[in-house]
């Protein structure tokens, strides 16, 4: 059994993005290793509440390395740079533990698994341990066509974003040292793959961060495709990137289906909400339109188990974990041909359109959501195909390939 220290700094069960990658990641690699995990201690309450119910939890062994309430902020603040600088120390003290961890525990390779950004790759490569790196992700361009009408702030800090990200791949010192001293590189979707090759002239291996649940509790409502009614489902912040607008503005060329519901789950700032629910008053979409606010991650899955179609219009992020979770559910998906959902949702669980511009992107999924509504027996021969594509995108076949990587590692030292 490999003994591997971990460094994932978002930690927890029971929640989605980062907290619920890493936790799923560690719970079943605590399957096949002993694992030394360092993590922020923000879900610390949650780690060793669920860790007793675990058969691998004694297989689990967590380091706290907490940060302040309102570095806590920033780093759940989209677009606050100033948690970098926060979180460079915060990988400091991280690499400091590390060196008292391997002391003190026979470790044979270290992991720098979470937050997935490339921007910061932490220290651990600095020891004198195998080092893996990944899943990378933080390296896909935000497509300048879906920043036409956006206001000049978010197209000033996008634009900047994209060559800011190509820089520091190119130039930032301990990014080119960690990627160097890496035994095993591992990026997260196609695009990150693609750039460290061009830029780097190095390889790396494909997996995604995010895995499918395969479990009987999220059984999908299968008397639901019998309905008269059409539930859309919309899940995440209301964030520019994942580009509610175009959802909006879908449904309302879609009024002479009245039959078809947008559910919205998700919240945002003041202004974003004020936004949205002014462009739904004006595109006269109201009764075609379900606000309902923050959910918790469970009753996210439950609305999933509802639902006749995961409609999500993200274009920049890596696997997004909602994706797969929608998968979990039987849920199928209609989304772009981009980032890392495009590699998951396959024609078997959904429908992708290309990226183009706005209004080609909404004329294209309003002309889906229509045959799709059409074609409920299309719709329900997608959900039945969610199990095979589970199974093939589950978080046990995850760590299993993982492992396999650990074990290829220490052959060769």
């Amino acid at each position: 059994m490999p003994f591997i220290l971990i460094n994932a700094y978002a930690c927890s069960p029971n929640m989605g993005s980062e907290p619920g990658m890493a936790w799923n990641w560690c719970i079943n690699l605590a399957k096949h290793c002993e694992l030394y995990i360092i993590t922020e201690g923000e879900f610390r309450d949650k780690i060793e509440g669920a860790l007793p119910t675990l058969p691998q939890g004694k297989h689990m062994h967590f380091y706290y390395n907490p940060v302040s309430e309102e570095v806590r902020k920033m780093c759940w603040n989209q677009g606050d740079w100033r948690f970098y600088k926060h979180y460079k120390k915060w990988q400091w003290k991280t690499y400091e533990m590390a060196q008292e961890i391997i002391v003190k525990q026979h470790i044979d390779i270290v992991h720098q698994l979470n937050m997935i950004g490339f921007r910061e790759p932490g220290y651990l490569w600095k020891l004198d341990k195998p080092f893996v790196w990944g899943p990378i992700g933080g390296l896909k361009q935000f497509p300048e066509a879906y920043l036409k009408n956006a206001p000049i702030s978010i197209q000033v800090f996008n634009k900047i974003k994209n060559k800011i990200n190509i820089y520091q791949l190119k130039y930032q010192k301990r990014v080119n040292s960690a990627l160097h001293k890496s035994s095993i590189l591992i990026s997260s979707i196609p695009d990150s793959y693609q750039q460290i090759k061009r830029y780097k002239r190095l390889e790396s291996i494909i997996i995604p961060e995010t895995g499918c649940y395969i479990t009987d509790k999220l059984q999908a409502n299968s008397n639901k495709y019998n309905e008269p009614t059409f539930k859309l489902l919309w899940v995440g912040k209301f964030d520019f990137r994942k580009q509610l607008e175009i959802a909006l503005r879908t449904i309302a060329l879609l009024q002479h289906l009245p039959e078809i519901q947008l559910y919205i789950c998700g919240i945002g700032n003041e202004q974003q909400t004020t936004y949205y629910h002014q462009l739904a008053n004006n595109l006269n979409i109201q009764k075609q339109i379900k606000w309902c606010g923050y959910k918790s991650n469970q009753k996210i899955l439950s609305e999933m188990c509802e639902a006749h179609l995961f409609f999500f219009t993200s274009v920049s992020e890596d696997t997004s974990t909602v994706v797969l979770e929608a998968v979990s559910c039987q849920l199928p998906v209609l989304c772009f041909n981009a980032c890392g959902f495009g590699n998951v949702v396959n024609e078997q669980v959904g429908i992708k359109i290309p990226l183009s511009t706005p209004q080609q992107s909404i004329n294209d999924f309003a002309e889906k959501i229509t045959y799709l509504f059409n074609h409920r027996d299309v719709l329900k021969q997608m959900s039945e195909n969610c199990r095979v594509r589970q199974e093939e995108l589950s978080w046990d076949n995850k760590a299993k390939q993982m492992v396999s990587l650990y074990k290829k590692v220490l052959s060769q030292e």
